[in-house]
């Protein structure tokens, strides 16, 4: 939490946090300053001190609404820069830090996080350390800087916005299944009252759609994977196809608040109709792996702990993982789950390499996602939800919806 970051600066020996770039799509910027229209600017977090933003003059009033203290870029001789520099951008931004640093007395190991391209950024920071030998620019692993371990605990308001997203998706999720549902049947594939055959990407305009209505956004798409894409764990889904009936639909939706804040995410496999055996079983062994895990999560455990149980699961189901088979691509080839927020994937993670040592505490927001997977077969199946730990360390799914696999349709 944001409360823990002062003693997460003194344990990596780091003096100063800068973030660069907007406040929306922008996870480090959002994390201080909330979803405002913000389009450029620094966010500067001394060790010890409350963090303050540096704005354009024509975004002061936005800033302000941050509740963070704000400060006018120009105050610093940003104008005064342009004009000394010949409007060299990349100079003035490293004049202009510079100017701040003294300003605020930043010396030391200075970490850098926020949005922007790689090229005018690396720029801006090899003349910022040219221009103060005093400062060191220090590069963090992303799932382990101070930010994420940061961000890996939510306080309570952090969680009810992850849940408001959740009654979202699952709001749209209902939509989407009598949206295929009310549809006719031709050949085998679902069709309109033209006798048109739906697609996927028709499918997903209308997701598209349904979010925006109720003030959530889609920034990094849908997987809607009919079949043989089912089978393949992050296939999205090809617009073209047709929907079928009878075939398993992995269904995974992952959308935010509109402007890039807090993400939910969300799997279900679905069948039209009906399903053959083969389909019906491999959704019955996820569910029960899902189960099984699910019981077993406990805060101040290890989280490899948990891929490797799902493991040995499938395993005695007599399906291939990552456990015994590290680059398999099929049976079960991917981690249990992944911490949430205002990423779609962040800390804790899962992974089954003896180096992970993340531990479930509360506060924690992350996916449980057992699946199970064989394209060649022309089927996968996944399922996942969201859950979190609260302060008592209880295990909560924040928001419930059906695991049935197959949708009836009035048509058949």
């Amino acid at each position: 939490m944001k409360t823990d970051l002062d003693h997460l600066m003194e344990e990596a020996n780091l003096d100063a946090l800068l973030i660069r770039g907007p406040a929306m799509h922008n996870p480090a910027m959002a994390y201080f300053m909330g979803l405002h229209h913000i389009s450029r600017g620094y966010l500067l977090k001394a060790h010890g001190a409350e963090p303050i933003h540096f704005h354009e003059p024509m975004e002061r009033e936005e800033a302000a609404a941050s509740g963070v203290r704000t400060e006018s870029m120009y105050d610093y001789g940003q104008w005064d820069f342009f004009e000394q520099s010949g409007g060299d951008a990349i100079q003035v931004d490293a004049m202009l830090l510079e100017r701040i640093f003294t300003e605020f007395k930043i010396e030391g190991r200075v970490t850098i996080y926020g949005r922007g391209e790689v090229g005018p950024s690396w720029s801006t920071l090899r003349i910022l350390e040219e221009r103060m030998p005093q400062i060191e620019l220090v590069g963090e692993d992303q799932n382990k800087s101070v930010l994420m371990k940061a961000r890996e605990t939510k306080d309570e308001t952090e969680i009810e916005r992850i849940r408001a997203m959740g009654k979202v998706t699952a709001a749209v999720v209902a939509d989407v299944a009598s949206y295929l549902t009310s549809h006719n049947v031709q050949d085998g594939f679902l069709v309109d009252r033209s006798g048109q055959r739906l697609t996927v990407g028709t499918v997903k305009q209308k997701i598209n759609l349904w979010l925006a209505m109720r003030g959530a956004e889609n920034p990094e798409g849908t997987i809607f994977a009919v079949g043989r894409d089912g089978g393949i764990p992050h296939s999205a889904g090809s617009d073209g196809d047709p929907v079928p009936v009878g075939q398993p639909i992995v269904f995974d939706i992952f959308p935010c608040e509109a402007g890039g804040g807090y993400f939910y995410d969300f799997t279900r496999t679905w069948c039209l109709g009906h399903a053959s055996e083969d389909v019906i079983q491999l959704h019955s062994q996820v569910l029960e792996v899902y189960e099984a895990v699910y019981s077993e999560l406990e805060a101040g455990t290890l989280c490899r702990q948990y891929q490797v149980q799902t493991c040995e699961l499938f395993e005695a189901m007599g399906h291939p993982t990552v456990l015994s088979d590290p680059k398999t691509q099929i049976g079960y080839p991917h981690s249990l789950a992944h911490g949430l927020g205002l990423n779609v994937h962040e800390a804790p993670v899962f992974s089954i390499l003896e180096s992970n040592r993340d531990r479930l505490e509360p506060g924690m927001v992350f996916t449980v996602e057992p699946g199970l997977y064989y394209p060649e077969r022309g089927m996968g199946v996944r399922i996942e939800d969201t859950v979190a730990i609260g302060p008592d360390g209880k295990v909560e799914t924040l928001v419930e919806y059906p695991k049935d696999l197959i949708l009836k349709m009035p048509a058949l």
